[in-house]
């Protein structure tokens, strides 16, 4: 779990992935916070002995805090959470059941997948929602994959296939990268919906149009780049 500024989500969130009924070690990357998160985040380590807390010096965004992530993670499956409360750590059991079946060796957790209807679904704003389609649409059209949300933070992994990737990007083009290199190994990559509740800026959401554009040259750059 990156973290960066997350002090009025990370007990909540911390709380809630806690609570889903599977064994697991909770890995908070705290990437050069500058609010209350590192407080909390001691605390919060210091409380739950499954809680294991790194800190970066300075902000080296979330590319950079999924590397150290991965590279402490001990588990059999690896599952990408971010620290404020877009998504729903109850989706864990449908996001990791492909690969205990032997279905899957990815899982992609697609926004796009679910009824509107579903009170636990909530839209992203016009701009991002268009935003996240357009890079889905270029990122499939490179890797030649057939996906419906490449933007999602919900992704799921053996760790053995994590260990075949190198994450070269420091900020929100990790998503475009690891789909990329993800395309290019020999693995099955499946989608399950889940539920999202997408936040203002106002709410503290970060990413901007110009994420957007550095993720169109991610796409273009990895397809190509061994």
């Amino acid at each position: 779990m990156p973290v960066y500024n997350e002090q009025a989500t990370l007990r909540e969130i911390v709380a809630a992935v806690r609570a889903v009924p599977v064994p697991k070690e909770l890995i908070l990357v705290d990437d050069g916070s500058v609010d209350g998160s590192r407080a909390i985040l001691a605390e919060l380590a210091a409380d739950h002995p499954e809680v294991h807390v790194i800190e970066h010096e300075q902000n080296r965004g979330k590319g950079a805090a999924l590397r150290t992530g991965f590279l402490a993670a001990k588990g059999d499956l690896v599952v990408v959470q971010d620290a404020d409360l877009e998504y729903d750590p109850a989706d864990y059991p449908t996001l990791i059941e492909p690969i205990l079946s032997g279905e899957a060796d990815v899982v992609y957790g697609s926004r796009y997948l679910v009824d509107d209807r579903d009170p636990g679904r909530e839209r992203d704003q016009f701009y991002h929602y268009f935003g996240n389609r357009v890079l889905t649409f270029l990122s499939n059209l490179f890797t030649g994959l057939n996906l419906t949300d490449m933007e999602t933070c919900y992704k799921c992994f053996r760790r053995e296939v994590l260990q075949q990737i190198v994450i070269h990007s420091k900020r929100f083009t990790v998503e475009p990268e690891v789909t990329a290199k993800l395309a290019k190994l020999p693995v099955r990559i499946w989608e399950v919906p889940i539920r999202y509740q997408g936040r203002k800026y106002s709410e503290g959401k970060k990413i901007t149009w110009r994420d957007g554009i550095a993720a169109i040259w991610a796409i273009v750059k990895y397809r190509f780049v061994r």
